[in-house]
């Protein structure tokens, strides 16, 4: 945590309400989100009891398992999660637009330029808490893998034709999410806390309604009463009156309502299995359809508050201006997005259980990649960020007080000019040191040359420009601060480069599957196992 972030925490503590830690948005927003709230029983986490979906604020879709335990009635949950999802990815993979892509020329082995399709726009998942994340991965690795009737006809136990689909897209989502920056799938209560420091902990920070409370309190309550009100206020049958984010259930809602409306569920669909005529069954019937209706309505109140919750605190979030690079870190969601969208229609298998020693390795640095991007470009985009990186010693701003221009030796001689800084940062610098500038959107370079303390408080730090000028004699106008101008250098590199190349899969050393060549090196997919099965 950042002395900036310590520092709001404590405001927010004193002040009874949460304090800004961005001044603009640092995750993008569709203006077409998908919402998803998804609600589990207790005691088994894979095991789906209803959601709440859609794309309107004030018209979403229930789904609803009355008995969780069916495994017809949970499939039949996914097939109609899948008529709402699937619709709605399909949208944004129709409309493409043409984009230039780098690529390997197979026959000269150098870089070249193809032109390719990129979608226009790419989906949005929306969830509660970062729980909802781990619910939708789980999802995926449960559904992708199910064979369907037209897959395998003697197959125990077929699920419909889109659920397997379904999951390779959850499971896109899932490890999308993973990567530092995308806005693929997200969850608000990590959304929020991103942009306001709230008086409480990360862990309760989890609440949504103790942390929209925080963020927005009622008039004439302070944040930590409005919090408490949230997580614990109950209603005279002593339920929630705000249920959790989801997919946990409030002990109290099981135990008193859902336990007994499932057990009246049960003894319905057992009387109507044995009816013996058609009066009878018509009546047993019309029974389920009551009992079921009440499990739906119970469903429906546990999630409403939550679906609601979501929606104002993207209001909230929609607020906030967009950051200048948010835009750029979209449009690598949508060539993620692009790419397995094409994967799927070219018929490839679905992602493996475990990935192999080279995907492994791949994912994890483009991981630390994207995290050390991320951190740059935040504090690039928002003086708030960047103020928490001058406190830590990453960055320094100053004013220029003096300018000299200076040329490298040798046959060719290019201008380095000798810039001095007085600021009141404390940078950590060393000799030659690289720093950085944002120059029209790209990093300028320079080296530090020397520090002088002064008398008066603060300091002269004098650097060296080396690149971002031009190939003419002089600097090309506008490349070099000028005298009295306000210039902002930091320590890190603001575009981050790649680490060396990795061997193909099939490539690989004998300790990491090979060696090349063999049968057994050859990429099978993962058998069927009971852990993929809800």
């Amino acid at each position: 945590m950042s002395l900036i972030a310590t520092l709001a925490r404590l405001e927010a503590v004193r002040s009874g309400r949460a304090q800004a830690l961005a001044t603009v948005r640092h995750r993008h927003l569709s203006e077409r989100p998908l919402v998803l709230v998804p609600l589990t029983t207790a005691g088994e986490a894979g095991a789906p009891l209803g959601a709440l979906v859609g794309t309107d604020r004030d018209a979403p879709r229930l789904l609803v398992v009355p008995q969780p335990r069916d495994r017809d009635l949970r499939f039949a949950f996914l097939a109609d999660l899948a008529d709402v999802v699937l619709p709605y990815i399909d949208g944004c993979a129709e409309a493409v637009e043409a984009a230039e892509r780098s690529e390997t020329d197979p026959e000269t082995g150098k870089r070249v330029k193809v032109e390719v399709d990129l979608c226009a726009d790419a989906p949005q998942l929306i969830v509660p808490s970062r729980a909802g994340i781990d619910f939708v991965r789980l999802l995926g690795r449960s559904m992708r893998f199910r064979r369907t009737a037209e897959q395998d006809p003697e197959t125990p136990f077929p699920a419909p034709t889109r659920v397997p689909l379904l999951g390779r897209w959850f499971t896109h989502f899932g490890e999308r999410s993973r990567v530092p920056g995308s806005s693929l799938l997200l969850a608000v209560t990590d959304l929020l806390p991103r942009h306001w420091a709230t008086g409480q902990s990360h862990v309760e920070d989890q609440h949504l309604g103790a942390l929209l409370a925080w963020i927005d309190p009622p008039e004439g309550t302070t944040g930590a009463d409005a919090a408490l009100r949230a997580e614990l206020a109950r209603d005279g049958s002593g339920q929630l009156l705000c249920p959790p984010a989801g997919p946990a259930t409030d002990p109290a809602f099981d135990n008193k309502l859902l336990a007994p409306a499932i057990e009246r569920y049960d003894q319905v669909r057992i009387r109507l299995a044995a009816a013996e005529d058609g009066v009878e069954a018509d009546d047993r019937f019309g029974e389920l359809t009551e009992a079921e209706h009440s499990i739906r309505t119970l469903v429906e109140k546990c999630t409403r508050p939550t679906w609601d919750a979501v929606w104002r605190g993207l209001d909230l979030l929609r607020e906030l201006e967009e950051g200048g690079h948010v835009a750029d870190r979209w449009t690598r969601d949508r060539w993620s997005f692009t790419g397995h969208r094409d994967r799927v229609a070219a018929g490839e298998p679905p992602q493996p259980r475990r990935d192999d020693a080279v995907t492994a390795a791949n994912k994890l640095a483009a991981r630390e990649r994207e995290q050390a991007r991320l951190d740059a470009q935040e504090a690039l985009d928002d003086p708030l960020v960047m103020a928490g990186r001058r406190l830590s010693g990453e960055a320094f701003a100053g004013e220029v007080t003096d300018v000299v221009m200076t040329y490298s030796e040798g046959k060719r001689p290019s201008p380095r000019p000798l810039l001095t800084v007085r600021t009141e940062d404390r940078p950590h610098l060393g000799e030659r040191t690289k720093v950085y500038r944002s120059l029209a959107g790209k990093p300028q370079a320079a080296e530090f040359v020397g520090h002088e303390e002064l008398a008066r408080g603060g300091g002269l730090v004098v650097l060296r420009i080396v690149d971002k000028m031009g190939r003419g004699k002089e600097p090309e106008a506008g490349t070099v601060p000028e005298k009295g101008d306000r210039v902002c250098f930091t320590v890190f590199e603001h575009e981050q480069r790649g680490g060396a190349k990795l061997p193909e899969p099939e490539e690989t050393p004998w300790t990491h599957g090979g060696p090349p060549g063999e049968a057994d090196t050859v990429p099978q997919p993962d058998p069927v196992t009971e852990e993929d099965v809800l």
